[in-house]
């Protein structure tokens, strides 16, 4: 019997009855119901994360931020909803905690009431973090925990770049304006400068002129000192002479009275003499020829009296300026002498104002470097602040919120969710399928090891069959993916190839258990399974396993298979592929070896159990 023969008895038994037909393709759509239906409900799931139920519970009572008075967290809750990450609903914090509780919300995020106050403590001497609560309950779901953890950190991310824009702005515009007042400031430096360069140069004048001054009131100390001695000494003249006139005036008068006397005294003397001459006999006109004759010395007489009062009153006059000069050159005196102690102090003041004067000039030199200093000093501060327009200071802002973005850079990437998942799944898809033929898919034919005693066609008829079965499955399941649940696959023939390829290897691992160990090596397959199940690395990367584990990750051949799968679907690295097909090819050939050497072995050790015929068919 060759090999092709038994193949075709095999698949008779398997097909002779409706049940064994029913039976086969059952078992033959499993691992297709298993991946597809799997992964079909895995496609995506993040795209219909818009579903998820979530309660948003904002008590915020807002407060002064900047100046202004805001709300964040009403903010914040406008642009989730708007966001529409997920299915928001605003709702009260005993609303949120009932709705955890019968399972109408999967999670809920609260915005406490000092929420905007917490923030605005920033610029205040009491810091405080604000806090955003998220309320879970696993026994929901578990993973929906998790989403809400990241909708909290997506949050908090968002509020970051928010509060440090906004802080950041504020302290760009701050720099700015310092820079403004900083340049101005060194402006008014220069003229500061300048205006000391000329108080430095008039403090020089006013030095020199100082030091005339006090040469000067020097000088003028001397002369006043000389003044005060000659207007004593005038003083006491003019003295001298008051007294003299004051005596030639009481002379004066005197004579002026005796004058006065003798003039008052000439008419009644002429009258006297008239008439003693008419006594003496003499007519009238004898008397007025005498008469005639003293009339003369009358008028002289009158005349000196004239000048005598005169010169009385001229004397009264001198005596009256003499004690007025006498009075003045007193004052004078006193003035000069007064005059004399003020320009000696006019002098001392005027040295001092000179040493004043030079001293300031010293200080104004220092005052004009310290200026000078200054100056510079503004003016270097000012350039070193950029200056900036406004909307080129709100970009700095945005980028120092998010200084770092990511770029992200794929050297090959799954098409969604579900295509990740994919190499995974169909991995372990053969396997059970695999395994599931094998639970009515004759390893051996017992009837073939007592007629034949060629173990490779024996083996090679155990391992075609399931072979062939299981490739339909892998063709069924490769539909699937490409066709119901759309999956782009960069390379489908050798996609569909590797699938092809890892079932074949499967069933002859299987098949080696199941001639090696009978029923107990159908369990061994399951057992296998669990293990490759863990380690192959399909979700979370291999390197996160256990220490044994990860060592049966580098053995095992669903690890290989996922491997394979993934560089062919996404474009990967096609050497990797070529390690992966031959680590698969060495356990389809041992495998193969190892069974053909359990067949031998029935070949020579059989019992009569061996000669019973199958209960199927």
């Amino acid at each position: 019997m060759k090999v092709p023969q038994m193949i075709m008895a095999e698949l008779r038994r398997l097909t002779s009855t409706r049940m064994s037909l029913i039976a086969l393709i059952a078992l033959m759509a499993v691992p297709i119901l298993y991946g597809g239906v799997y992964l079909w409900a895995n496609r995506d799931p993040y795209a219909q994360l818009t579903e998820v139920p979530a309660a948003l519970v904002v008590e915020d009572t807002g407060a002064q931020l900047n100046g202004t008075d805001r709300n964040l967290g009403d903010e914040i809750a406008q642009e989730l909803i708007e966001d529409g990450s997920f299915a928001w609903q605003t709702a009260t914090a005993d609303e949120a905690n009932a709705g955890l509780d019968d399972g109408t919300y999967d999670f809920a995020i609260e915005l406490p009431a000092d929420f905007t106050a917490a923030i605005a403590s920033i610029t205040t001497g009491e810091p405080r973090t604000a806090d955003i609560v998220l309320h879970t309950s696993d026994a929901n779901n578990y993973l929906a925990s998790t989403i809400g953890t990241q909708a909290v950190e997506r949050i908090q991310t968002t509020i970051t770049e928010k509060v440090v824009a906004e802080a950041g702005l504020t302290m760009l515009d701050a720099l700015d304006t310092i820079r403004i007042q900083l340049t101005d400031a060194a402006a008014g430096a220069t003229q500061l400068v300048d205006g000391l360069a000329q108080a430095g140069d008039g403090t020089a004048q006013l030095t020199d002129g100082a030091g005339q001054l006090a040469d000067g009131t020097a000088q003028l100390r001397d002369g006043a000192a000389s003044l005060a001695t000659g207007a004593q000494q005038v003083a006491d003249g003019a003295a001298q002479v008051a007294a003299g006139t004051a005596q030639l005036d009481a002379t004066a008068t005197r004579i002026g009275a005796a004058a006065s006397a003798a003039a008052a005294a000439v008419p009644q003397a002429r009258a006297d003499i008239a008439e003693s001459l008419a006594g003496a006999g003499l007519d009238q006109a004898q008397i007025d020829e005498v008469l005639a004759v003293l009339d003369p010395v009358g008028e002289r007489v009158d005349t000196a009296n004239q000048r005598v009062q005169t010169a009385v009153s001229e004397i009264d006059r001198l005596d009256t300026g003499a004690q007025q000069v006498a009075a003045g050159a007193g004052t004078v005196a006193a003035g000069s002498a007064t005059l004399a102690a003020g320009t000696s102090t006019a002098a001392d003041a005027a040295a001092q104002l000179r040493d004043g004067a030079a001293t300031l000039g010293g200080g104004i030199a220092q005052l004009e470097d310290g200026a000078t200093q200054l100056r510079d000093g503004l003016s270097d501060g000012a350039a070193q602040l950029p200056a900036f327009d406004a909307d080129t200071r709100a970009a700095q802002a945005d980028t120092l919120a998010a200084p770092v973005e990511i770029e992200r850079s794929s050297l090959t990437q799954a098409q969604n969710y579900g295509a990740g998942l994919a190499p995974f799944f169909a991995a372990l898809a053969g396997w059970i399928g695999i395994y599931a033929l094998f639970l009515i898919v004759k390893p051996v034919s017992r009837r073939a090891v007592t007629a034949l005693h060629s173990p490779i066609r024996i083996t090679l008829a155990g391992w075609a069959t399931p072979a062939l079965l299981g490739g339909l499955q892998m063709l069924g399941l490769f539909g699937v993916l490409a066709l119901a649940l759309g999956f782009q696959f960069a390379h489908p023939l050798a996609t569909l190839g590797i699938l092809l390829l890892a079932s074949a290897t499967y069933a002859a691992i299987v098949l080696a258990l199941n001639v090696w160990f009978g029923s107990v090596g159908q369990f061994l397959g399951l057992v296998l399974m669990v293990l490759q199940l863990v380690t192959a690395g399909g979700t979370f990367p291999w390197q996160t396993l256990p220490a044994p584990l990860a060592t049966l990750h580098h053995v095992l051949p669903m690890g290989y298979v996922v491997d394979a799968m993934r560089q062919v679907m996404y474009g990967g690295n096609a050497d990797r592929v070529w390690l992966d097909l031959a680590v698969l090819a060495a356990w389809l050939v041992g495998a193969g070896v190892f069974a053909a050497i359990g067949v031998t072995r029935m070949t020579h050790f059989r019992t009569l159990r061996d000669l019973q015929p199958s209960v199927i068919g």
